[in-house]
């Protein structure tokens, strides 16, 4: 009998490193469709990891949520590519103060974020991606950055999926329009639940019709069981830019 394949996201997302011309490197994990198909194009989910997963052992970062895309089933469901960078210890994907209600927003990009959406555009130019269906989503530090990259590159992305982060409510209009499903834990004492029901609030102000889930009773780790729920892939993939 053949062996049962791996889905194990150590073994199926291959180790990468991304650098600049002027020597700046970004470390990145990639796991690619599987039944590969050269005559077809492929969704591509970019997954912005937490702060406890910084670092540069290109690991870390696999730790939640990816085994979600590594089975199987949604392997043979929903081919695509997932690109899971990891941010340098020190940094974040959003420069912003995380223990302030209403926090500053800079006018830059953070680093880490750049570089990643540096790799995404590389991928539109020289893999089989499907430009109208790019999928982002991230947890804690990594859903602060969700809602800044899609406030600045709202050109980019046909769906997004904030968990347990926050963003500006001054930047919402600029992507309104875009399918989002955020999830916030009722009890995060990490990130304060208001972070979200703030951002969905401008959202729908602006004319947006975001999905909100609140976990009632749940802390700060409201990925686990978003990730586990199958809802969320059908909601995610169903997903295309017009």
């Amino acid at each position: 009998m053949a062996a049962e394949p791996s889905t194990d996201p150590l073994k199926l997302f291959e180790p990468r490193e991304y650098a600049t011309e002027e020597g700046e490197k970004l470390k990145y994990r990639l796991l690619k469709p599987a039944d590969f198909d050269a005559d077809k194009k492929y969704p591509l989910v970019v997954f912005l990891h937490g702060a406890g997963e910084r670092g540069d052992d290109n690991e870390a970062q696999l730790v939640h949520c990816m085994a979600q895309f590594c089975t199987a089933e949604h392997r043979r469901q929903y081919p695509c590519y997932v690109l899971a960078p990891q941010c340098p210890a020190g940094q974040k994907w959003a420069d912003v103060d995380w223990s302030v209600d209403k926090p500053e927003y800079p006018e830059k990009i953070s680093r880490s974020l750049d570089l990643t959406l540096q790799v995404v555009e590389a991928m539109l130019a020289d893999s089989a991606v499907d430009k109208n269906r790019l999928y982002l989503a991230g947890l804690s530090m990594g859903g602060y950055g969700t809602w800044d990259a899609l406030a600045r590159r709202p050109d980019l992305f046909a769906a997004a999926i904030p968990i347990c982060g926050g963003g500006s409510v001054d930047t919402v209009a600029a992507f309104k329009d875009i399918p989002l499903w955020c999830f916030h834990g009722a009890s995060d004492n990490v990130v304060n639940v208001e972070k979200s029901r703030d951002m969905i609030a401008a959202l729908k102000t602006a004319g947006g019709e975001p999905r909100y889930t609140e976990y009632p009773g749940v802390g700060h780790d409201s990925w686990t069981q978003t990730f586990a729920s199958e809802e969320t892939f059908q909601w995610l993939f169903a997903q295309k830019r017009h």
